[in-house]
C-alpha cells in the first residue's frame, strides 16, 4: 500500500509541475479530485501529463484510455496494471 501512496504522490507532483499549479503540495493533493471537472484541465494539459508519465514509468498509454484517467488514483491504478 505504501508503494501505491508513493506513486500517487509522484503523479500528483507531475500534475502540479506540468500544470504549474500553485498553493498545493503533492502530499496534500486530493487523489480523488476529478482533473477535468474539478481542476479544469483540458485535453492538451492531459496529453502533456500523459507524456511525462509515459517517460517516467516506461509505459505506453493509449489515447483511447485518456478518458479513464480522471484522477490521480485512477492514473496510479492504470500505471500499476500496465507495469504488472
Amino acid at each position: 500500500m505504501e508503494a501505491n501512496r508513493e506513486m500517487m504522490v509522484q503523479i500528483a507532483e507531475i500534475i502540479i509541475n506540468e500544470l504549474k499549479l500553485e498553493d498545493v503540495t503533492p502530499d496534500a493533493f486530493d487523489t480523488d479530485l476529478n482533473l477535468v471537472d474539478e481542476l479544469g484541465i483540458d485535453s492538451m494539459d492531459l496529453t502533456t501529463v500523459v507524456l511525462v508519465l509515459q517517460d517516467k514509468y516506461k509505459i505506453r498509454i493509449d489515447e483511447d484510455d485518456f478518458p479513464r484517467l480522471t484522477n490521480v488514483r485512477k492514473i496510479a491504478d492504470y500505471i500499476r496494471d500496465a507495469t504488472a
